[in-house]
C-alpha cells in the first residue's frame, strides 16, 4: 500500500479512481527517459536544470555539430538525472533530410536488461 507521500511516477489513476501503484517496469522506466529528453531546463519550477531541452534544438542546422551537441547533452542529462536507474551505453544521433533521429541505449541498474529508445524530430 502507499503511504501518504509515496506516489508512482508517473502519476496514474487505476479504474476504481484510486492512485494507481507505481513500479519500476521497463514503460516507467520508458517514460523518465522520455520526460528527461522532452523537458527544457528551466521549465520545472523547483528543478530549474532539469531536462535537456531537445525542443529548443529543433531550428538548428541540421550537421554533424548539432548531431554532437545533442549526443553530449542527452547522455548528460541522463546521467545526472536517471543515472541511479540507468547506465547510458550509447547515444546516436541520425540525419536524413529534415529527420533527427535519437536513439538512447541503457542498461536497467535493476536487472541488467538492455533497454532502447528511439525518438524522432522534424
Amino acid at each position: 500500500m502507499l503511504g501518504v507521500r509515496d506516489f508512482p511516477f508517473p502519476m496514474a489513476v487505476d479504474d476504481g479512481g484510486h492512485i494507481a501503484q507505481g513500479g519500476d517496469t521497463d514503460a516507467d522506466l520508458r517514460g523518465r527517459v522520455i520526460q528527461v529528453l522532452f523537458t527544457a531546463p528551466g521549465e520545472r519550477v523547483n528543478l530549474p536544470d532539469f531536462g535537456c531541452g531537445l525542443f529548443d534544438r529543433v531550428f538548428d542546422p541540421n550537421d554533424e555539430i548539432l548531431a554532437a551537441s545533442i549526443k553530449f547533452t542527452v547522455g548528460q542529462a541522463l546521467m545526472r538525472w536517471l543515472g541511479d536507474e540507468i547506465v547510458v551505453s550509447d547515444v546516436g544521433v541520425s540525419a536524413q533530410d529534415e529527420t533527427i533521429t535519437i536513439e538512447v541505449a541503457y542498461v536497467k541498474r535493476a536487472d541488467l536488461t538492455r533497454q532502447t529508445v528511439r525518438v524522432h524530430f522534424r
